[in-house]
């Protein structure tokens, strides 16, 4: 996915007219954003619309149950994980916060959390959140063991030896004079503005690029290769929540040290920590909350560090554990966040930009101005509607925000300070990038150009079909694939497997094990699986979740082209709007002539199907996993029990069927211990479940 196809989402949301048939659209949105935000540290939507997005993808699922899927993001935190460093499970999982912008979302939170503790009243502690990079340390008797960044919420990559470095990490604590043995803590690494500032001005005296924010610049430290470079950078960890407190037993000690989550933060600064716990206040009431959120709205400007808004926590441990969890946010909290920063400039020119499936973008060409510590002079518009809507006109003084602190996003006009000199902006009819006729479907705000011959089009197309979620070829990232088409090296997808080696290898930067890791990563791309292809080739409106859907009913992905429209829509998630996308790309002669001369080139196009054939040996049942498993990654565990019918949830509850243990099970097997409708079985118990449907044993359903 690309920039441009989120901006069709987002106007749709905007115009408020989303509807089930946009759902796979949303989802493909949604974890396009999260591995943005997550894994790249970039943002690529306001948090807000963010927000209503995720909201609105709940709405439709709740509305039509049948179009819940376990992939959903609604069933997870996030999407992906860097492998630049090992990936390891957290003890507990980090999830999200969900948001709040005002009194009546905080009167409705303290409704909610009133209901389900069955309290008759709530103490609210209230803190900053902190806008910089999260990260979970894990001391065992006094020492730190290991440091994980947020990851996907599930499990974060190892920076133990970067997190050393932070001088407000302790290396050791006194934890065992309170007996506890093994303690898991949440923060932020942070930078202060002050220092930001500074390094920025070093970077630019040696004409490097300054860094775009604190955020990105705290989250990318911390994934720097050598720690010795991260010392440089001046983290600063501030930490204010304790997830997990074990005696040597493995006995829970939260509560009974604890009792308050505004004791967490005083504990942690006793320990040696820098926490919140001076910024930190009880609130009584949703109306107390709301000044305290208010009076900090103020302050920020001001404060040393970037934050982004307040977080709200029911106070009380034994309310907050009543409370209980969703899967993707904690019930007992909920983030206030601030209003976006705004400042104006002019509006100097538009250009026209043309994405992958040709969509036109206008990109507001602004005079440089400063929003929130960076220098902001492109903006995206979205469409011909958002400037007609806005009255949006060429000279005049507009109203940019960065909303959440990282998108910039056009508000609209000043109307008042125009003098008559301004310009209406006029929508090309041809393409910018090749001259062809744009077109417009109905229903759409978009217009597009179907040009195949459409140079940036294929630029976009070629980076797609190689990333990691498609075809995987390692070593052919976007700018070499840029290079590439520049040298007339590809001019089309099929000559990444025509590519001349002979010439490459005089390139610059090309030696002979790049060379041949290259080789090799196109000779594997081959043989990827069949959905890989069929979403690597770009149809509009097939993700990756369509296209897994889609090869389970083929054999050859030329099968495709005898399907109709109407025996497509049959199909699980699969529309009108994605039946008709499909078809006419599988009636497109140079579309059907691609494909086969990627056939002839060796990739394979066809699958056996009764390899993929799942069975029902745990439907309806409800798995998770901890510890850590020796015969199989976690990630693989949950994919068999999606493929045998079942379904992985992320906490444990009643809701829970079989929790699945490993070595060094920790606090969730003793919280699943006692609830009594949980089933808690080894992994060699849930490998025999498996095996036993391949086996048609008759004891099959003996541990149901």
């Amino acid at each position: 996915m690309s920039k441009e196809q989120v901006q069709p989402i987002i106007h749709k949301l905007e115009a408020n007219q989303l509807s089930a048939s946009d759902i796979n659209e949303i989802k493909s949105v949604i974890n396009f954003c999260d591995h943005a935000y997550y894994v790249l540290s970039q943002q690529k939507i306001t948090d807000y619309q963010y927000d209503m997005l995720f909201k609105e993808l709940k709405k439709i699922e709740h509305e039509n149950p049948s179009l819940l899927t376990s992939d959903s993001p609604s069933q997870r935190v996030a999407y992906s994980i860097s492998e630049e460093f090992e990936t390891i499970a957290h003890l507990t999982p980090m999830l999200s916060l969900d948001n709040s912008y005002n009194l009546g979302d905080i009167e409705d939170f303290e409704r909610k959390a009133l209901e389900l503790s069955m309290a008759d009243h709530i103490d609210f502690a209230v803190e900053p959140k902190f806008d910089g990079a999260g990260i979970s340390l894990i001391y065992v008797n006094d020492q730190l063991v290991r440091a994980l960044t947020r990851g996907n919420g599930t499990q974060g990559e190892e920076i133990t030896n970067n997190a050393k470095v932070i001088r407000t990490v302790p290396l050791s604590i006194p934890m065992s004079k309170l007996g506890i043995y093994r303690m898991e803590i949440r923060g932020e690494v942070m930078i202060s503005k002050a220092y930001f500032k500074k390094f920025n001005e070093d970077r630019i005296s040696q004409c490097l690029e300054p860094l775009a924010n604190t955020r990105n610049a705290a989250s990318g430290s911390l994934r720097m290769k050598e720690s010795a470079e991260v010392a440089k950078r001046g983290l600063e960890a501030f930490m204010y929540h304790v997830s997990l407190i074990e005696d040597a037993e493995g006995n829970d000690l939260t509560l009974s040290i604890l009792k308050k989550q505004s004791n967490a933060t005083q504990l942690l600064f006793d320990l040696g920590f820098r926490s919140p716990y001076k910024e930190m206040k009880v609130c009584k009431t949703a109306k107390e909350v709301h000044d305290y959120c208010q009076e900090w709205e103020e302050y920020r400007d001001a404060y040393g560090y970037e934050i982004d808004g307040m977080v709200l926590k029911v106070d009380s441990i034994e309310q907050y554990e009543k409370i209980g969890y969703t899967a993707h946010h904690p019930k007992w909290a909920i983030a206030y966040k601030f209003k976006a920063k705004q400042e104006q400039t002019t509006l100097l020119d538009v250009e026209w930009q043309v994405g992958r499936t040709g969509t036109i973008t206008p990109v507001a060409k602004l005079k440089p101005v400063g929003i929130a510590g960076v220098t902001v002079s492109s903006v995206s518009m979205f469409n011909e509607d958002f400037i007609r809507q806005k009255d949006i006109r060429i000279g005049d003084t507009i109203k940019v925000e960065r909303a959440g602190d990282v998108i910039p996003y056009v508000v609209g006009p000043v109307i008042q300070d125009r003098d008559g000199s301004e310009l209406v902006i006029t929508f090309p009819n041809n393409c910018p990038a090749c001259g062809s006729e744009l077109y417009q479907e109905e229903g759409e705000a978009a217009w597009r150009c179907i040009s195949p011959a459409c140079p940036p089009q294929l630029t976009e197309r070629l980076k797609h079909f190689v990333s990691k979620n498609a075809l995987d070829i390692a070593g052919m990232g976007a700018s070499i694939v840029e290079r590439f088409q520049a040298l007339n090296f590809l001019h089309g997808i099929t000559d990444i497997y025509k590519l001349p080696f002979n010439t490459i290898a005089t390139l610059e930067g090309f030696g002979d094990k790049s060379i041949e890791k290259l080789k090799q990563a196109i000779e594997r791309s081959k043989t990827q699986n069949l959905y890989r292809i069929l979403f690597g080739i770009g149809i509009r409106h097939v993700g990756e979740t369509t296209a897994k859907n889609l090869v389970k009913h083929i054999d050859h992905i030329l099968d495709l082209q005898k399907w109709t429209q109407e025996e497509l829509t049959e199909l699980e998630d699969i529309g009108p709007k994605v039946a008709s996308s499909i078809f006419q790309f599988f009636h497109d002669p140079s579309n059907l002539n691609m494909l086969r001369d990627l056939e002839t080139l060796g990739v394979v196009l066809h699958h056996d199907r009764s390899e993929m054939t799942s069975s029902n040996v745990l439907e309806g049942k409800t798995f998770l996993f901890t510890g850590s498993l020796q015969e199989m990654g976690r990630k693989q565990a949950q994919e068999l029990v999606e493929d045998n019918g079942g379904k992985n949830i992320s906490s444990i509850s009643s809701k829970l069927d079989f929790l699945v243990i490993g070595q060094k099970a920790g606090s969730k097997l003793k919280k699943a211990q006692s609830i009594e409708s949980i089933s808690i079985i080894t992994e060699e118990e849930f490998l025999a479940m498996i095996k036993s449907n391949e086996d048609n044993s008759p004891d099959q359903t003996t541990l149901f």
